[in-house]
């Protein structure tokens, strides 16, 4: 393809600005200087079509977007419920928002079209209610026992258990090899709409936070409150900084992971034994940390016993980490890592996937919607319908 393209100027301003590039950043995308960029996006000169093309790539926005005649309507920001000092959010991070925003609009619109019953527990309850009462609906309605899970790894049953209900849960710490998800700036996710509720959770951390933030967000969906989580807290006495919905939704957590009644039925011999107390937190999913402070909360062990353990929590979360970044490091080696289709179905939502694919197969949407749906060549579909159910 050759020619210029006739795009419209701040429409092709406005792209880069939405997708937080610098001038800089954008030019190097298709190897121009800065100043040059900056007379197409100020109308004095035009891009050839190849490079609005590679441009509209880069921001993640589709081609014809450009010549449009004014700036388009975009998908409304989520509710930013972080600390005021929280790390502004990068270009990675607008883009997994941005695309799982459009996945959740396309998804809550049919199913509201096709006459699907909205979900009951969306909303359910506000924060007037105590958070153990919406800990314990969490736990009821989606059938899980903390406690006696049914693998070793409890975030595989919480996310099959919340999808089993309607709940898509999406997760990844990457866009592409050069936009990384940064743990520090984004946590996770949650979008409470009553007929497809989502959350997304950034891979990019160990497990037990992780997990920790996935009940977090489950009660974002509970009380109906969409909007961007970071800086789990997990102390006893939460930073005044905090937004009140985030220490109501990290109580809720607590709760839903280290239920009342398992703690108060520990042995007291546990607090004096570290890999006693690593074994019970790991057997609930959760970190030393996490255990500790709840245990103090709940008044199981002192002040005193809490802060002696304090520092062998963190010492153990850092033997803990290392083992497992080792551990990452030579499974990477061994095979590769995972298949870019497994990472796509983890990104996508199982549940979606699924969904996707069953609509297609069933020719209710056309390949084109699915394949943009779920980032996938149509002839690869195969490649993700053999992992659904492993």
């Amino acid at each position: 393809m050759s020619g210029r393209a006739s795009i419209t100027p701040k429409v092709l301003k406005w792209a880069r600005e939405s997708a937080r590039m610098s001038l800089e950043t954008a030019a190097s995308k298709i190897q121009v200087s800065p100043a040059r960029l900056k007379e197409w996006e100020e109308g004095e000169n035009k891009p050839t079509i190849n490079q609005a093309q590679t441009l509209a790539k880069a921001y993640k926005r589709p081609f014809a977007l450009f010549f449009l005649p004014e700036i388009p309507s975009d998908f409304q920001p989520l509710q930013d419920f972080r600390k005021h000092d929280s790390k502004p959010l990068g270009t990675a991070s607008l883009f997994i928002i941005r695309e799982i925003q459009q996945k959740q609009v396309w998804l809550s619109e049919f199913n509201q079209e096709s006459g699907e019953t909205p979900l009951p527990f969306v909303g359910k309850y506000n924060l007037n209610d105590n958070p153990s009462a919406v800990a314990n609906d969490i736990l009821t309605t989606l059938e899980i026992s903390p406690g006696n899970y049914l693998y070793s790894n409890p975030m595989k049953e919480w996310i099959g258990k919340a999808e089993l209900n309607g709940i898509f849960i999406s997760r990844t710490s990457f866009i592409n090899n050069a936009l990384l998800l940064d743990k520090n700036e984004l946590k996770g996710f949650a979008i409470a709409d009553i007929y497809a509720p989502f959350i997304f959770i950034n891979s990019d951390d160990w497990t037990a936070p992780q997990l920790f933030t996935l009940v977090h967000e489950l009660a974002h969906i509970w009380i109906a409150k969409t909007g961007i989580s970071n800086d789990i807290d997990l102390t006893i006495e939460p930073a005044s900084n905090v937004h009140p919905i985030e220490v109501f939704c990290n109580e809720v957590a607590a709760a839903a992971l280290m239920p009342q009644n398992i703690l108060a039925n520990f042995n007291q011999s546990i607090f004096s034994n570290n890999l006693e107390l690593f074994s019970e937190a790991k057997l609930l999913g959760v970190s030393t940390l996490a255990l500790i402070t709840r245990a103090y909360n709940l008044r199981v062990i002192s002040y005193n016993k809490y802060n002696e353990l304090k520092s062998i929590a963190h010492q153990d979360f850092n033997n803990y980490i290392q083992k497992e970044e080792a551990k990452a490091i030579e499974i990477k080696k061994k095979d590769g890592g995972p298949s870019y289709y497994r990472l796509a179905l983890n990104k996508n939502s199982r549940l979606f996937t699924q969904i996707i694919l069953s609509y297609f197969k069933s020719g209710i949407i056309q390949p084109t919607t699915a394949s943009s749906l779920l980032n996938v060549k149509v002839n690869n579909f195969s490649k993700l319908e053999s992992l659904i159910n492993q």
